[in-house]
């Protein structure tokens, strides 16, 4: 059937229908409830509570933030076994609304009058625990909502809104603190975790019963078989080698960074956050533009173009120098198109990992791969600062730039070089190997 101008009316009609993922009504569901989970995250009502509520002190401040990093590091190991022991649905929903709960006791005790320092360190630990293990089953809960050739897709998604979340609502939730009082911006954090299971939990797809030994066995085993699998597999080696090092290396700009732009460039906090936000941008860009990125080049390809392109992005910052625009323009090239690049490969990075692992044993390797990398990124920001110490703020973020462009070379002397699909290399090796 034909309109007036003779063009094909169902033809315009199918051109208008949704395609990819956008006509999977599950992955969708997922996809909203962590929008929404990720911008009420990225409010920073807990610090602002912190601050304006307890008036807390820079010590306060860092224990707190220790606080809800450390479970990575304590429990995330033992997270992953758990994970792959249960259906992965039901530990979004836990994590979800026990976040929920948690923030809206600190909500109630904070209007209460009741509020203690000592309960807010319980409660950004506990928050931080079930983050982890959010984090872990999500990882492993998306190669079940969709097929494998639709994962750089998804994960494109998910991180093109949490990068939005990252550059909108650090200033958002400044502005509600201000409006509504602290208290009421961190009930919304809550709120937003339970919109979020309320999306989960209208999921459809059934998961596959999970098979538990009839014996019951040490946990021990377990642990390591991860750890094991991440260590010799070639693929996820090359990856997790790569990602440490470069973790490591930027270890030292997580510690030097601020302190460079403020006091070795003379620039003012204003410019300091103008810089940070672009780099935002550019992880929202990146993740915009992977999956054509990664159908034009490939996987293999895709991740050791990006590594090399944001290895030189990191080139730039310990030359930005001259005059003060001179220094800015540098500094915002290489951080809008080394955030740029650092989506696209950790969108391809996590993209492959979930392809090439067993389903049983993705929350292991996914915790063991976090636990390895950000262990190391750990470790890289206290050298950081003390290489920042002897050197001086220049020479120690151009040691870092050097040691994360050079993170590429876990990936050139690996399998990775020249992988086209996931599948080719399932094909001919297995996913055990």
């Amino acid at each position: 059937m034909k309109d007036e101008k003779g063009g094909s009316i169902s033809g315009e009609r199918r051109s208008l229908q949704l395609t990819g993922l956008w006509r999977n009504p599950d992955f969708m569901r997922l996809w909203i409830g962590q929008t929404i989970s990720e911008f009420g995250s990225w409010l920073g009502a807990l610090a602002l509570l912190a601050i304006l509520v307890l008036d807390a002190t820079p010590v306060q401040m860092g224990v707190l933030e220790t606080l809800k990093a450390l479970p990575a590091l304590l429990i995330g190991l033992f997270a992953g076994v758990y994970v792959d022991r249960q259906r992965r649905r039901p530990i979004l929903l836990g994590a979800d609304i026990g976040r929920a709960i948690l923030l809206g006791l600190v909500v109630i005790l904070a209007f209460s009058g009741l509020l203690q320092m000592f309960l807010l360190y319980f409660v950004a630990f506990l928050v931080g625990s079930l983050t982890v293990l959010f984090n872990l089953a999500y990882q492993a809960y998306v190669p079940r909502l969709v097929r494998r050739g639709e994962l750089v897709e998804a994960n494109s998604k998910l991180g093109a809104t949490a990068s939005l979340a990252e550059i909108g609502s650090p200033a958002l939730g400044g502005f509600l603190v201000q409006i509504i009082s602290a208290p009421l911006t961190l009930l919304l954090d809550a709120v937003s975790y339970l919109i979020s299971a309320i999306f989960v939990g209208t999921i459809g797809r059934p998961e596959p019963a999970v098979s538990r030994p009839k014996i019951k066995r040490s946990i021990w085993p377990e642990l390591t078989t991860g750890l094991r699998l991440v260590t010799t597999h070639p693929l996820l080696r090359a990856t997790a080698g790569a990602s440490a090092m470069r973790n490591f290396f930027g270890g030292f700009f997580a510690a030097l960074y601020s302190l460079y732009v403020l006091r070795e460039l003379g620039l003012t906090p204003v410019t300091l956050g103008i810089l940070v936000g672009s780099g935002g941008l550019g992880a929202f860009l990146g993740a915009v533009i992977t999956g054509r990125f990664t159908k034009r080049f490939g996987w293999g390809n895709s991740l050791m173009i990006s590594s090399f392109i944001a290895g030189l992005a990191a080139l730039l910052i310990p030359l930005a120098g001259g005059s003060r625009w001179l220094a800015i323009a540098i500094l915002m090239i290489s951080q809008l198109f080394g955030d740029i690049f650092l989506a696209i490969y950790f969108i391809n990075e996590l993209s492959l990992r979930q392809s090439i692992t067993p389903d049983h044993l993705l929350g292991r390797v996914n915790a063991s791969f976090e636990f390895l990398v950000g262990g190391v990124g750990t470790i890289g920001i206290l050298i950081g600062g003390l290489v920042g110490e002897m050197l001086g703020l220049r020479p120690a973020t151009a040691v870092a730039a050097i040691g994360m462009s050079l993170s590429i070379l876990w990936l050139l002397m690996s399998p990775v070089r020249g992988l086209r699909d996931p599948a080719d290399w399932i094909l001919s090796n297995g996913t055990d190997h």
